[in-house]
């Protein structure tokens, strides 16, 4: 019965159903990904679900398609005259990974080895692109016992960083409200960027009202980025945020773009899916015999990119609880800083305008900086440190 592709589909939503009830209920004090991704290692450690599962459902693959669109979709929500001034958001996700790579690269030899630090320090940047590199170069040299490390810090590091930039979110969302009420809040979206993107959308012709050809031309962007990523060494899903950011700007993209085209959430709901599939790999006994070693990265490194993203936030002049969750977007990146900057909004809020003004406060920088750590600057650490191995 659980090979049936719905069934399977279903038990998995229903953790994703039950994070996101938590966290209503919570007042997202528990990240609904946290709950998912948690509850589906209990859940196949127990044997209650079967390992291939996911296989099962399919639903990942369909996750898998729809993260280019998923992105093109967030260029839509970023107006250009906004983008610019997220320079701030970039330099405090570089000084958040630059003083975790630091630490760990300066006290795991001490305790372990130079190679474990190494194996820890580019997956702890972000990204599974860095895994990759990391776990082929030590394949390469003959550290097969290694590998393990990086999979585990890319499959865990979330579970550590999320509720940690979830704290640090709300307890600046408290701010912006306080602000609000004595009226020196400063929107970073201006009311008249908004209407000047809003009036560009309602001037469309017949071929841009149907949600159909809407989609497809969300597709048709992605499909470029895609394509750019092939032939460039700029990773797709960045030429994906900027052809939604460039599409917004010249009208060819509405504001908010797969939310007019009435697909946003089950894209969410598949990419979510591929995340909670990063999970499924890890066994009990490959966590215990690695659990020393990965325990102190990730407490070394967590510690690292909050102390370095607080650092940058006082040089650039942000409050640290504004910087140092865009630090720790290193940790989980994209769908986790899109999804927390939901939750605190909806949590905290006490009407949806004021919702809004949170969502758009948040949104931008936390964007960047997931792009900034997990897309270009971990491929980058990555691919240095493993050569001097």
């Amino acid at each position: 019965m659980l090979s049936n592709p719905v069934i399977a589909t279903t038990l998995i939503f229903s953790l994703i159903a039950l994070g996101e009830w938590l966290s209503i209920v919570s007042r997202a004090r528990v990240p609904m990904l946290l709950t998912a991704m948690v509850g589906f290692l209990i859940l196949i450690w127990t044997g209650i679900f079967p390992k291939d599962i996911l296989e099962k459902s399919q639903f990942p693959a369909l996750g898998a398609i729809l993260i280019g669109p998923a992105i093109l979709h967030m260029g839509t929500m970023i107006p250009f005259s906004l983008l610019k001034s997220q320079f701030k958001a970039v330099l405090i996700a570089l000084g958040g990974i630059i003083v975790s790579g630091i630490l760990i690269l300066t006290i795991i030899p001490l305790i372990f080895d130079y190679p474990t630090a190494v194996a820890g320090v580019g997956p702890i940047s972000g990204g599974i692109i860095a895994l990759i590199i990391t776990s082929e170069k030590l394949k390469e040299i003959g550290l097969t016992s290694l590998v393990i490390i990086p999979a585990l810090i890319v499959a865990f590091q979330g579970l550590m960083g999320m509720p940690l930039a979830m704290n640090f979110m709300r307890r600046y969302a408290a701010k912006i409200q306080a602000d609000i009420d004595n009226g020196t809040f400063v929107p970073m979206v201006s009311e008249a960027d908004t209407l000047k993107e809003e009036e560009k959308s309602k001037k469309q012709g017949p071929f841009r009202s149907s949600t159909t050809l809407k989609l497809f031309y969300i597709f048709v962007g992605a499909s470029v980025g895609v394509a750019l990523g092939t032939v460039t060494p700029i990773h797709y899903t960045l030429w994906s945020l900027a052809i939604g950011v460039i599409g917004l700007k010249i009208g060819v993209f509405e504001p908010k773009t797969l939310e007019k085209a009435n697909s946003f959430t089950i894209t969410m709901i598949g990419i979510i899916f591929v995340v909670i599939g990063s999970m499924a790999g890890v066994t009990p006994s490959q966590v215990l015999s690695n659990l020393p070693s990965i325990l102190l990265i990730l407490v070394i490194g967590t510690f690292g990119i909050a102390l370095g993203g607080f650092l940058m936030s006082k040089i650039v002049k942000w409050h640290p609880y504004k910087g140092m969750p865009v630090a720790l977007t290193a940790l989980f990146g994209f769908p986790g800083d899109y999804i927390l900057c939901e939750e605190v909004s909806r949590s905290v809020a006490r009407n949806e305008k004021e919702a809004k003004a949170i969502f758009d406060e948040l949104l931008a920088p936390m964007l960047i900086g997931g792009f900034t750590t997990v897309t270009v600057a971990s491929v980058i650490i990555a691919g240095i440190l493993v050569q001097t191995l």
